[in-house]
């Protein structure tokens, strides 16, 4: 097991040097960036990059630039000593754990924007959410220098704007998208999943159900992406106290929403529900072909 003397590390500089030591020496690095309070997801994440990597680094960083005014930046959770030993579990040779002053120090002032994408969906329900992640997704690059960053499917947009902007400005960093994990019950697996009561709870899993309903019917050649829209709103309100944010059935690449849903044409199937204060997002990818 590589991980017995997991390293901690807080200085973008420290970690730089040794990753420039590592590809120097021909290792593969492989890199799970993470917001912390670690779960089953984060560990897919891990062990996919155990498997292809010689050097694996993680980092735990609760972003400020990606949580909008009123949003809950505060109260997300931090969990360290357990995130270190899920960590050390999953073969993680180095977490990074910069804090705020380490990636923004004084006199900050360099944003990085992915037009288009970032304007719909999250972004449209969350202004200034993906200028965030870009932001600090190429800042943790350019620290780790990975060949290969790990990231899960569940943020099917995140993936879809770092994709973007790795393509955009040349970075040399192949990222890998790794399938959703979920509850026995369907409900995808997230760090905001412990702020939910025992009702809402068990309401949860329709965003899943609704989601597969949804696929299934396009796959039996549904097209009318509205109807589909309305019938998943229905599923939802009808089996759940859930507040639909914004339901999608977008263009998996440029997800500009259809009002057709046509063969050939990779479709994303997205959802933000809130149950009480806790927003939840989920997805579902379908090849219209299968």
């Amino acid at each position: 097991m590589h991980s017995a003397n997991l390293k901690i590390l807080h200085a973008p500089a420290d970690l730089q040097t040794m990753a420039d030591a590592w590809r120097r020496s021909g290792k593969q690095i492989g890199f799970v960036p993470t917001m912390g309070a670690l779960h089953e997801g984060h560990a897919a994440l891990m062990r996919q990059a155990r498997a292809a990597s010689d050097v694996v680094v993680a980092s735990l960083f609760v972003n400020p630039t990606q949580f909008g005014k009123g949003e809950d930046f505060a109260k997300y959770p931090r969990t360290l000593d357990s995130d270190r030993e899920r960590a050390r579990a999953e073969g993680v040779d180095v977490l990074f754990v910069p804090d705020s002053a380490a990636m923004y120090p004084t006199g900050y002032a360099t944003f990085v924007d992915v037009e288009g994408l970032s304007s719909v969906l999250e972004g449209a329900s969350r202004p200034g959410h993906f200028r965030g992640v870009a932001t600090v997704v190429i800042k943790l690059l350019n620290i780790v220098k990975p060949h290969t960053a790990y990231f899960g499917q569940k943020d099917a947009q995140q993936v879809a704007v770092v994709k973007r902007m790795v393509a955009d400005l040349n970075i040399d960093a192949r990222i890998v998208v790794v399938p959703t994990v979920r509850e026995p019950d369907g409900l995808a697996l997230s760090s905001r999943n412990v702020y939910l009561d025992a009702a809402q709870r068990s309401g949860a899993p329709v965003l899943h159900r609704a989601l597969r309903a949804a696929a299934e019917r396009i796959r039996h050649g549904v097209t009318d992406a509205p109807g589909l829209k309305a019938e998943m709103a229905d599923m939802i309100t009808s089996a759940s106290s859930g507040v639909v944010d914004y339901l999608s059935v977008a263009h998996a690449e440029t997800l500009m929403e259809l009002t057709t849903v046509s063969t050939g044409v990779p479709v994303l199937i997205s959802l933000a529900v809130r149950f009480g204060t806790t927003r939840l997002i989920d997805n579902i990818l379908v090849d219209s072909n299968s």
